[in-house]
């Protein structure tokens, strides 16, 4: 098991200037950060930023969203769903660069964009189409491919473990899997520990973030983080337990995680106690 710290709580375009977090990071004891891809047009700038990060000593996973409906994979537009495919075939290239070990997010479709009803078959088969189409080039990488279900506020093509499992039943590529993030699944799934044991199971979750039921530092809330950790544990999982935490740094970020107040002091007792906590609730489970 490795703990990683995702660096959207302070930015969303990491540079030689965010060197002192990323050593501060290093110096708590995390193995590596998950650094987000949300301009994927300048490969050369994650290639350095992997010198850097190589210099410090910290491992990483990459983090991307799709950045709007133009992009969407879901659309029945042909030209959206290629202009998808471009943009991922290019936070691919941005993600080995960086020396990512596995690209992780919720990009299957555009945040905050809603039909007004759930998810058509149309739909799951248009973003079969566009993540089958870039499948590929990831596994020639060895980038593993980890989809993360949303709660149903954020978006509504995969809320649930289960949907997410069947939605990768359905594209069947190997390298891709879910990322279990401990907030969504408090809100989403009606046995949380459970959903995460029954995805284990079917060999579907290669990543991991633990967030808080508010967003804030992990263990300082009500979200099942260290019953999540026990079951990992317990089936020797060996992969990241990534710390996800937002607070009001980044106004468009805020805005999308709906984040309106200050959910700890400082980003310090974020990272630092988070940090603990999780090593904490591995050692006793």
């Amino acid at each position: 098991m490795k703990v990683g710290m995702n660096l959207l709580l302070w930015t969303g375009h990491v540079t030689q200037a965010d060197r002192d977090i990323l050593q501060a990071l290093k110096d708590t004891g995390f193995d590596g950060v998950e650094v987000p891809v949300f301009d994927p047009s300048d490969v050369s700038h994650y290639k350095a930023l992997g010198g850097i990060l190589d210099d410090i000593g910290l491992e990483r996973t990459s983090v991307t969203i799709i950045p709007d409906a133009q992009h969407s994979p879901i659309s029945d537009d042909p030209a959206a769903r290629a202009r998808a495919i471009d943009y991922l075939d290019r936070v691919i290239e941005c993600s080995v660069a960086l020396g990512s070990q596995v690209l992780v997010g919720p990009w299957y479709q555009p945040l905050g964009v809603f039909s007004g009803e759930g998810p058509t078959e149309r739909e799951l088969a248009n973003c079969a189409q566009v993540h089958g189409a870039i499948a590929g080039k990831a596994r020639a990488a060895n980038l593993a491919c980890a989809l993360e279900p949303l709660n149903r506020f954020e978006c509504y093509l995969l809320n649930t473990c289960e949907q997410t499992s069947a939605y990768l039943d359905r594209l069947d590529e190997p390298g891709f899997g879910i990322l279990y993030d401990t907030f969504h699944a408090n809100i989403e799934e009606k046995n949380p520990v459970g959903a995460l044991r029954t995805a284990l199971a079917r060999g579907h979750v290669n990543h991991v973030h633990i967030s808080e039921n508010d967003r804030g530092t992990p263990g300082r809330g009500h979200a099942r983080i260290a019953e999540t950790i026990s079951v990992l544990k317990e089936v020797g999982y060996d992969g990241w337990l990534t710390i996800e935490a937002f607070g009001k740094a980044l106004p468009e970020l805020a805005a999308a995680t709906r984040v309106w107040r200050d959910f700890f002091p400082d980003r310090e007792q974020v990272y630092t106690e988070g940090y603990a906590y999780i090593r904490e609730c591995w050692a006793r489970a």
